[in-house]
């Protein structure tokens, strides 16, 4: 094997993010000292981005399995069968430090990278998601990075010709430091014509397609995989640099070879791009691989095989081909003006071998790379350590409303809460003419030449996760549940993209473990299993005054079906005279609500308890009652309450409701399972099936409660009035 000539000195290892234990581990496995490809290889493979070592142990706690469920996690993204011999293919990953570097770039080769996870498998994308947390509004770099973000998501996924159908945006100062960028893509298939990546056949071809490789984006996922220090902006040169334009073309031409029956494995080239799209292929299939470096389309002078193992250049993919296919596989890449090359071969060898220059530059045994990759079972608080650390204060006094109608133009104002039409504005939610909802408690697609729909939600709330992992992880997924019930979706799967601090810190640990814990509770008792996603750790700033996390932010991505889009149901209020009901259980919980933090300037109490058994009978009454034709309009009650719920379904039904005398615990209490329904007056919901508390009959311009009103019009011009005059500053 031929020497490349670098000492490999502790400080070197130490900027590859490798820990002296985890060298020894290398030196091990090779019987020797690595070259710098070597270790650049080991680095990026071993990153928390690409190896899961702090979180593979209690990823295996999940449940995965369902009858409906094609392929669960551990491919580019999670299969389900959506009948007729129709599969949807998705998943949400997350681009979250290269967004704070980089907000334009970050987000939209975000969004590139999700869409490739889904169409390497074989899927026409049919609907991207967003899941976004900010800072606080006034932090001066704040608006610099939402413009950034919401224009990259847009100028991607618009360009590219998918569109943007849900998302949610979230602000708190735990976010100051380093935001939340997770991106969801959701694609159709036929279920009998799935790709996976398994490189298998000894001496099958190794093709490159696509884009050319560059320098940018080099040791992005060692970067992705480590705190955020003060001199963040000189991580520049990570943050890759996409073109949705080539990823249109990328698109096309590998579905018209998937339609051919010339390709063994595909492979998207995402974090840590050539490395690990072949250790994964190549591990995946039991095999060996050897590369011609050679042979790697550049589009810069004198690259090195260093530089092209670890960069991150954008719209690649890395294939196994049939032998004999090549030409006629060649062919329709460059008719889409795309690089293709043979760069190498399957071996049995076991072992990833790179050569450049006729020398041998690389020789690894594929077994440490992946499977054997280092695994910690990291130190963790209990749930009452944890408590006692995160010093929730109890919530000890309940404070009373003097005018729930001012409230409630409060928190319809505030940044948790108002209008996010400034953004969704930006995304094109009708590209491909598919679209039946977006704004609505989830996105609804129909799948074109159906009578089927998918429907899409992202959800999450940080604040209960913090304040209770365990119970906040269960709200995450009762929460997408509930969004898809509500528009007439049987729940069928969740993505996931679990964004955490720093794992070697016991209560970051703890809050991974317990929401783990939750969210996995809630997957089995609603049959909701999890079929892909991602992990984001290190989500920490010491440029925000030092061990600054984020809230922990399990987000959660659902996708459920729609037999028939003509029973898909909205939230808009639609006729005068009908009933308004509520549907589930008040409990006596007002803590951690929004209203008691924008009104009262408190975050205190414990997060809502969610029953899960509650949370499945009425997500089945719901949709029963849709499927029936029995209810004209759902909403789901979540951030705000009740009272902030039913305006937001007077704004979207442009009809006021003149409400029953309630108080301010019942108004903008945020107790979980509960749905907001409205029915006509003449056709009453027969109360020996529905356990319903009728709150109002709609009419009128204005929301009516205790004996004054607020309305329409002013709750109109409060919802839209923060990014209005936020992005107008």
């Amino acid at each position: 094997m031929a020497t490349i000539e670098s000492q490999i000195t502790p400080e070197i290892v130490e900027q590859h993010g490798l820990s002296p234990e985890e060298y020894e581990r290398v030196l091990h496995a090779l019987g020797r000292e690595p070259n710098l490809v070597e270790l650049g290889i080991f680095s990026v493979m071993w990153s928390e981005h690409c190896s899961y070592k702090s979180s593979r142990l209690h990823l295996k706690k999940l449940p995965t399995e369902a009858p409906w469920v094609i392929c669960g996690p551990g491919e580019n993204a999670g299969v389900i069968d959506i009948g007729d011999g129709q599969a949807a293919i998705f998943k949400m990953e997350s681009h979250n430090h290269p967004s704070y570097i980089e907000p334009y770039q970050g987000a939209a080769t975000g969004v590139g990278g999700i869409l490739r996870d889904v169409f390497t498998m074989g899927a026409r994308p049919v609907a991207n998601a967003n899941a976004l947390r900010f800072g606080r509004p006034d932090h001066p770099k704040m608006q610099h990075l939402v413009k950034g973000v919401v224009a990259g998501i847009g100028g991607y996924g618009n360009c590219v010709g998918v569109p943007t159908v849900a998302g949610e945006t979230n602000f708190h100062p735990a976010y100051d430091g380093n935001i939340l960028v997770n991106a969801m893509t959701v694609g159709v298939a036929d279920a009998d014509k799935i790709f996976y990546s398994a490189a298998t056949g000894v001496g099958n071809p190794i093709v490159y397609v696509g884009s050319k490789t560059g320098r940018d984006g080099i040791h992005g996922a060692t970067m992705a995989s480590a705190d955020f220090e003060e001199d963040a902006e000189a991580k520049r040169p990570t943050v890759q640099v996409g073109d949705p334009f080539t990823e249109k073309l990328l698109i096309e031409a590998c579905l018209e070879l998937m339609a051919t029956d010339a390709i063994v494995a595909i492979q998207d080239m995402g974090a840590a791009g050539l490395t690990s799209s072949s250790v994964e292929m190549a591990t995946n299939g039991k095999a060996g691989i050897r590369l011609d470096m050679n042979k790697v389309p550049c589009r810069e002078e004198g690259m090195t095989p260093y530089e092209m193992m670890l960069s991150e250049s954008q719209e690649r993919m890395l294939m196994v081909l049939k032998p004999g296919k090549e030409e006629m596989a060649a062919a329709i890449f460059h008719k889409w003006e795309l690089d293709f090359a043979v760069i190498g071969e399957v071996t049995d060898t076991r072992h990833m071998v790179l050569e450049f220059n006729g020398d041998v530059v690389c020789d690894i045994p594929l077994g440490p790379l992946a499977a054997d990759a280092p695994e910690y079972d990291r130190p963790y608080l209990s749930k009452e350590e944890y408590k006692a650390w995160a010093q929730v204060r109890p919530l000890v006094d309940v404070p009373e409303s003097s005018d729930i109608g001012a409230d409630l133009l409060k928190l319809m104002a505030c940044p948790a809460l108002a209008s996010r039409r400034w953004i969704s504005e930006q995304y094109d939610s009708q590209v491909g003419a598919d679209t039946l909802q977006t704004g609505g408690d989830a996105g609804v697609v129909r799948v074109h030449g159906t009578r089927k729909a998918l429907a899409i939600t992202t959800d999450c709330t940080p604040r209960y996760v913090y304040a209770d992992p365990c119970e906040g992880g269960k709200q995450a997924i009762a929460e997408a549940y509930r969004n898809l019930c509500a528009v007439g979706a049987r729940p069928l799967a969740v993505t996931n993209c679990l964004n955490f601090g720093n794992p070697q810190r016991p209560e970051i640990m703890s809050q991974f473990v317990h929401a783990l814990e939750g969210m996995g509770d809630a997957c089995r008792a609603l049959d909701f299993p999890i079929v892909s996603g991602n992990v984001s750790l290190y989500n920490e700033s010491k440029a925000t005054g030092g061990g600054s996390a984020i809230l922990p932010t399990p987000a959660i991505g659902g996708v459920g079906i729609i037999d028939d889009y003509a029973k898909m149901m909205t939230m808009g209020f639609k006729a005068a005279g009908e009933k308004l009901a509520v549907i589930g259980p008040c409990y006596p919980e007002i803590g951690q609500s929004v209203w008691l933090k924008e009104v009262h300037g408190r975050e205190e109490g414990d997060a809502p308890h969610v029953d899960l058994a509650d949370e499945r009978l009425n997500g089945e009454i719901i949709r029963r009652l849709i499927d029936d034709g029995e209810v004209t309009a759902v909403h789901d009650i979540s951030d705000g309450g009740l009272l902030v719920a039913v305006a937001e379904m007077a704004l979207a039904g442009k009809l006021g409701v003149e409400l029953d005398a309630m108080d301010s615990a019942f108004a903008f209490n945020e107790s979980q399972a509960r749905y907001l329904v409205t029915f006509p007056a003449d056709a009453p919901l027969d109360r020996d099936k529905v356990p319903f508390e009728t709150i109002g009959t709609i009419g009128g311009e204005a929301i009516g409660i205790n004996g004054s009103s607020v309305t329409l019009c002013d709750l109109r011009n409060a919802h839209q009035s923060f990014f209005r005059n936020w992005m107008e500053a």
